[in-house]
């Protein structure tokens, strides 16, 4: 049996993922999560063999959540299933160490083989999407990611400053930098140009 922790912010969505996955005769549902904190929390007794998870959920999203897996050096497999089809999400996704990135618009059966293919030691990416994402590179550092981020939610640089324990300066110069490789006219036209490309 190939243990499935799930992590997804609507119930409705978490509850169908579930339903639809105990259908197969090899795939066990073991935990599942509302954010990428609680799947954290769930790992050690849930021991699962993959993690389908979103990529936008409060607390600790999939990317962040996919970051962590790698750098414990967990056994899970990450699957990232979302309705972000951006290139810039995935190349995200795959820095992050996730092994598959399925839409949420994509055929049912292709949940069930996303996660028999990754559990075998394989990728399951749809080709299209992978082909885009070499296209274009994402330019941003993680720290500009980071101050752009904050900047875009409307957060002030003194703000943005004291949550990252940087100094004001340091913070401009970020988001300067950030600005200049997007060809933005000002923060808040860096937000939406990063945000976009999926690369926020």
């Amino acid at each position: 049996m190939i243990r499935v922790l799930l992590a997804e912010d609507q119930s409705m969505v978490l509850g169908a993922l579930a339903a639809l996955l105990e259908l197969e005769p090899d795939i066990e549902v073991v935990g599942r999560a509302h954010d990428g904190r609680e799947a954290l929390a769930l790992l050690a007794t849930a021991r699962p063999d993959v993690v389908l998870t979103d990529i936008e959920m409060p607390n600790l999203t999939g990317l962040e959540l996919a970051a962590e897996l790698k750098r414990r050096g967990s056994p899970a497999r990450v699957v990232i299933l979302t309705t972000f089809g951006r290139s810039g999400y995935l190349r995200r996704a795959l820095d992050a160490g996730a092994a598959g990135y399925l839409l949420k618009d994509a055929p049912a059966e292709r949940l069930a083989e996303a996660v028999r293919r990754v559990h075998a030691g394989l990728r399951a990416i749809d080709p299209e999407l992978a082909a885009a994402a070499w296209e274009e590179a994402d330019p941003l550092t993680d720290r500009e990611r980071q101050v752009l981020r904050l900047a875009a939610e409307g957060h002030s640089s003194a703000r943005i400053a004291a949550e990252l324990h940087l100094s004001e300066g340091t913070v401009r110069n970020y988001l300067s930098e950030a600005i200049s490789k997007l060809g933005a006219e000002n923060r808040v036209d860096a937000g939406r140009i990063a945000r976009q490309k999926g690369w926020l």
